[in-house]
């Protein structure tokens, strides 16, 4: 039988069966293979792929909705690749047009790099922001602070998701109830007994995420940062809002290289929703 053309194959939804194949296609193009991470979106969200007659995944990718379920205010859309053998024949449009449509009036938001920047702006998405990737080890900050942390307790998880709430604009229960089986390190920020910021430390690769970052203030993301450093024996790494400029001098000034840069957009609203000066680094970028 002839081998039908890429414009023929259907869109299906992914599920975690398909863990490894994602996988399989973040390494094809140069990604790590991120298996603990896939498994949160494919777990937390909704991923959409096209298969390849001759095995494996032509193309991926993953919404994140947040929001009252059934009724989203936000959708994140993320880990969007193509494979190689696939590349530059119209496919990832394909599926990131199928995915825009199905979320309707749903208000959207991306990490884009600069090579995938053209293919959203193309779709409406427009910049609202940008992220500075940074990596390496924390060297800790000798100066002292009345700002303490501590591990996170099951009691803590009420006030953390109110607390992410109003910092990030909408509901995500349902990706922070994951964090504690998800995240090797949890902290919380108090001050007066009261939870002012959280921090999540997870493993990917040779390094540790630190996602989300919330906090009062950039001295109480410090010290979150600090109280993650100094218990993992593997390199940080974090995307941080470039509007946090003390933030990223600081964490440069420690140890810490900047990476990569990515376009925040968005489709359907002119801004992210939430108080961004509190929300100082995305879970991950494919999920914000």
């Amino acid at each position: 039988m002839p081998t039908p053309s890429l414009s023929a194959l259907p869109v299906r939804r992914l599920t975690h069966r398909d863990l490894t194949a994602c996988a399989d296609l973040s390494e094809d193009r140069g990604w790590p293979r991120e298996e603990h991470k896939w498994g949160l979106l494919l777990s937390a969200g909704r991923g959409y792929g096209i298969d390849d007659p001759d095995g494996g995944l032509v193309t991926a990718c993953v919404v994140t909705e947040y929001g009252p379920h059934g009724r989203p205010t936000l959708g994140a859309i993320g880990m969007v690749l193509v494979a190689e053998r696939h590349a530059r024949q119209g496919i990832g449009r394909r599926l990131m047009r199928h995915v825009v449509s199905l979320m309707g009036t749903t208000p959207l938001t991306l990490h884009a790099t600069p090579n995938g920047r053209p293919l959203y702006e193309e779709l409406g998405f427009k910049t609202t922001g940008r992220a500075e990737m940074v990596r390496g080890r924390l060297t800790p900050d000798a100066t002292t602070s009345g700002v303490v942390t501590r591990a996170a307790t099951a009691e803590d998880l009420i006030a953390i998701i109110r607390l992410d709430e109003e910092v990030f604009g909408t509901d995500r229960t349902h990706v922070i109830t994951r964090l504690p089986a998800f995240a090797d390190q949890l902290r919380v920020a108090e001050d007066a007994g009261r939870i002012i910021g959280y921090a999540a430390a997870w493993p990917n690769m040779e390094t540790q995420v630190v996602g989300p970052l919330i906090a009062r203030d950039t001295e109480t993301a410090k010290v979150l940062l600090t109280s993650l450093a100094a218990r993992t024996d593997r390199p940080l790494r974090t995307d941080i809002d470039v509007r946090h400029e003390e933030l990223l001098a600081w964490v440069k000034a420690r140890g810490l290289e900047s990476v990569a840069f990515n376009a925040v957009m968005t489709h359907g609203i002119t801004a992210l929703p939430g108080d961004w000066r509190r929300r100082f680094a995305p879970l991950t970028v494919a999920a914000g």
